[in-house]
């Protein structure tokens, strides 16, 4: 099977023209929230449109990848405060559709810049036009590939809003309800199914999206029955994320963090904005405003804790602590009742699994449906290539129609290579060379 991603054709509900020039989503009109969001439903498309029918495929993979359509779509949400607030979906149609098969998913961009959203970045040219590195939402595309592969129709958002409010899981959560809202509404136009089976999936900060929306969905979204929502790389708590990851080669990311918290909560922009050396300001936000690859590089050698009065003891006064629970730990707003499929490194140097192992057991002793996949070898990055076949393959089982057991399922595994099963979801090419990257990394 040849593997199929890069994009040939984009369709919309509404009648328009391809730009002449891409800009990014701050210069772009498309983005401009209506002043009367508040008068639209939750999930209520705004406005569609047809963008130039080319991804943006950064890793430059020598694969053959195309689909049959894409189309975009404004639509309201919620935000952290609970108000209407607009965010976009990106809806993808392979050209093997299945049009009774839906999957939703959530890249891992981690960033506090709106420009670097995944609607944008996902297009050609995009790179060239913002001076992006590589590495944004090139690491997502060969599990993209993995779903469209199988026919499935594959949406995926820019749950932080249209101001990038990075690692806020109420946001995330919410737009990823919403975004499956609009898709269902707007979906069967453009030849999906009036009621396909449709599931989440997410890894890293993906996961934090989908995994808030699991959550969420019984009290937000009760109408929404998702078939199953599969996550990796699980990030439950903000916090223990701040005090693993602050001086270390990730630490981009808690700039980035504090700076995406600071733009959801008006307390929080004031602590940040009294607390931050005022010698420290302008790199902090050089920092915390790039995009994955950019913070992370930028990040490195630093110690967050280092740009603020007080180092350390800023992070344990009332603002943060109360935010970092309310909008960045999972367990606190609901159980989720769709089937989950967790899969985690026990080695993950950015979120500590015990945190996983704690948010499971809370899950399970409320009578969640949870499968537990707990990996013995490596880290964070290897477990998104490593367990994501398993993620697939869970997936493809709950798209089919098979229920899941009762109960819970944790199991320890040991995954140092993709199962040659994988082929099926990759195609011979793209396995191949997440083999050799895994090959690499271990």
């Amino acid at each position: 099977m040849r593997s199929t991603l890069l994009i040939t054709a984009f369709i919309s509900l509404f009648p328009s023209v391809f730009p002449a020039g891409l800009v990014p989503p701050s210069e772009d009109p498309f983005y401009d929230q209506p002043n009367n969001i508040s008068t639209y439903a939750a999930g209520e498309v705004i406005r569609s449109r047809s963008v130039d029918p080319q991804l943006e495929s950064l890793l430059s993979l020598p694969v053959d990848i195309s689909v049959k359509a894409v189309s975009q779509f404004l639509f309201r949400t919620t935000d952290n405060l609970g108000d209407a607030a607009a965010a976009v979906v990106t809806l993808i149609e392979p050209h093997n559709s299945d049009p009774t098969k839906l999957v939703g998913y959530q890249t891992f961009y981690d960033s506090a810049n709106v420009d670097c959203s995944p609607s944008y970045t996902l297009q050609a040219e995009s790179e060239s036009l913002v001076n992006l590195l590589a590495g944004n939402v090139s690491e997502d595309v060969p599990f993209m590939v993995g779903a469209l592969n199988q026919g499935w129709w594959l949406y995926t958002t820019d749950y932080e809003g249209l101001k990038a409010e990075y690692t806020t899981g109420l946001q995330s959560g919410y737009a990823v309800l919403d975004s499956t809202r609009a898709v269902l509404s707007a979906g069967p136009v453009l030849g999906l199914s009036a009621s396909p089976k449709y599931a989440l999936w997410g890894y890293s900060g993906g996961s934090l999206a989908s995994t808030w929306a699991a959550e969420l969905q019984p009290s937000y979204a009760p109408e929404l029955d998702f078939a199953g929502v599969a996550v990796g790389g699980t990030v439950p708590n903000i916090s223990s994320i701040l005090a693993t990851i602050h001086d270390s080669t990730a630490a981009g990311l808690a700039f980035s963090g504090i700076y995406g918290e600071s733009k959801a909560f008006p307390n929080m922009t004031v602590w940040l904005e009294e607390n931050l050396l005022s010698d420290m300001k302008e790199e902090f936000y050089s920092i915390a405003s790039g995009c994955l690859a950019q913070a992370t590089a930028a990040g490195v050698g630093k110690d967050l804790y280092s740009f603020f009065r007080g180092g350390e003891a800023a992070f344990e006064m009332e603002v943060p602590k109360s935010i970092f629970r309310w909008s960045g730990q999972l367990g606190v707003h609901g159980i989720p009742s769709a089937p989950l499929f967790i899969y985690k490194a026990v080695g993950d140097e950015i979120s500590p699994v015990a945190d996983t192992d704690d948010l499971v057991a809370e899950y399970c002793s409320a009578g969640a449906r949870v499968e537990y996949h707990r990996d013995l070898v490596g880290d964070h990055e290897t477990e998104a290539i490593s367990g994501s076949a398993s993620a697939l393959d869970w997936l493809n089982a709950r798209l089919a129609g098979v229920e899941v057991d009762g109960g819970c399922i944790i199991e320890d595994v040991a995954l140092t290579s993709l199962s040659l099963g994988s082929v099926v979801f990759f195609g011979e090419e793209l396995y191949s060379i997440l083999e050799s990257i895994l090959g690499a990394e271990l």
